[in-house]
């Protein structure tokens, strides 16, 4: 049995995630700690979305113990006084699901609910529930699919959540039906690429980051050197296959009459002639800047859950910056840095130590600075005894990107 609910989703994005899932899994890359939080932020979704069904029962046999799993369901699906069922486990046509959330309804009919820790629906949701629909209802069980997912308008009170207002169940019976045909056709392309003894042939492209980044994204991805094409800024897919077309791999060997922006054009031209370009409007672009400057950088965390009174699924929590302070033109830069250091609101300590560092005077440099921007003004909204120098300082904000972007 080769096919099962996750696998499907995976041969949605690409067939050849899919191919290699199965046939090669040791191609796939180590998970970094990001993806493995990631990971464990949604199982955390789903234990708290559990809470929402009192007196469900967890299917505890795992995917080792596939017959356990099978025998556990059909019991506790039998069983009219259990209200639902986490993680039960059904296999029809030969491909294995296993259900987030079976939620009885009454006329032996059940809300098949799949857990996300998003704020929205997204396209692969679809597939995700429509492909479950298919299995249980091809094992008799009659279901209402749903996606249950985060409310992005909830606000913690910093007490305890309120699951009925954190969560939102979304019915997706007309979607899900609208999609069948296609899910079946789906299958019957999974299954005949399974059958091959080589993976399909496929070029990486947007599909290897798109929903997810894959597991198998070195494998496919081979570095590129500095020079090639697809280095050019902004360059289009369109414009890639033009240039493959030709036989161009080298920015350096772009032909003159190929059409390019202004800046792919410049960016071209340095990289084949080795030199710098500076635009005229450089000198007066930077005469806008004030000293002492202030290099700032923010980092934030997004959890999903919110952690902190006032807060939001999936809103930006500072909890680390970095300074670099020039007094004036030549002089050492000087360094201060704000880390939070435990698992307390970090909010009011980073304003608190932001604005001693930062002072009333000078530019404040932040790269790509509409991040920081929206931190700060969060910040001022949040913490009102800090909104005036806040504000002063988002209103001191200079970004080094377009300017480099239109002069370098």
């Amino acid at each position: 049995m080769n096919l099962s609910k996750s696998r499907f989703v995976a041969g949605h994005q690409c067939l050849k995630r899919m191919y290699l899932q199965v046939h090669e899994p040791d191609l796939a890359g180590e998970a970094d700690e990001k993806t493995q939080a990631v990971m464990e932020q949604g199982r955390e979704v789903g234990r708290w979305a559990q809470k929402m069904f009192p007196g469900g029962l967890l299917i505890e046999a795992g995917y080792e113990e596939l017959g356990k799993a099978l025998e556990q369901t059909e019991k506790a699906v039998a069983k009219k006084q259990l209200p639902a069922v986490f993680e039960a486990t059904f296999v029809h046509d030969k491909i294995l699901a296993r259900v987030d959330i079976l939620d009885r309804l009454p006329r032996d009919r059940w809300r098949l609910i799949e857990v996300k820790s998003s704020t929205n629906l997204k396209d692969y949701h679809l597939y995700d529930v429509a492909i479950q629909r298919l299995i249980l209802e091809g094992c008799g069980i009659e279901v209402v699919p749903c996606l249950m997912h985060l409310n992005r308008e909830y606000v913690y009170d910093g007490k305890q959540y309120d699951l009925k207002e954190l969560f939102v169940i979304r019915d997706l019976t007309d979607q899900s039906k609208a999609i069948e045909k296609d899910v079946k056709d789906l299958i019957r392309e999974e299954r005949k690429v399974l059958a091959r003894a080589t993976p399909p042939d496929i070029e990486p492209g947007s599909q290897c980051t798109n929903p997810f980044t894959c597991e198998f994204y070195d494998h496919c991805n081979r570095p590129l050197p500095t020079g090639h094409v697809e280095n050019l800024p902004g360059i289009t897919p369109t414009k890639l296959e033009k240039l493959a077309a030709l036989g161009v791999k080298s920015i350096g060997d772009i032909p003159k009459d190929f059409p390019l922006t202004e800046r792919q054009r410049r960016a071209s031209e340095c990289a084949r002639t080795g030199r710098p370009w500076f635009g005229k409007g450089l000198k007066q672009a930077l005469a806008g800047l004030h000293y002492p400057l202030c290099f700032m950088d923010f980092e934030t965390l997004g959890a999903a859950l919110p952690r902190y009174a006032g807060t939001s699924p999936f809103d930006a929590i500072p909890f680390q910056w970095s300074v670099h302070i020039q007094r004036k033109p030549g002089a050492e830069l000087e360094h201060y840095e704000f880390l939070a250091d435990d698992s307390n609101d970090p909010r009011a300590e980073f304003a608190k130590a932001l604005c001693q560092v930062i002072g009333k005077k000078g530019s404040v440099l932040a790269y790509n600075s509409g991040f920081e921007s929206g931190c700060l003004a969060s910040l001022a909204e949040s913490l009102p005894q800090y909104k005036d120098r806040i504000e002063d300082i988002q209103g001191r904000l200079w970004d080094p990107l377009p300017v480099m972007r239109a002069h370098v």
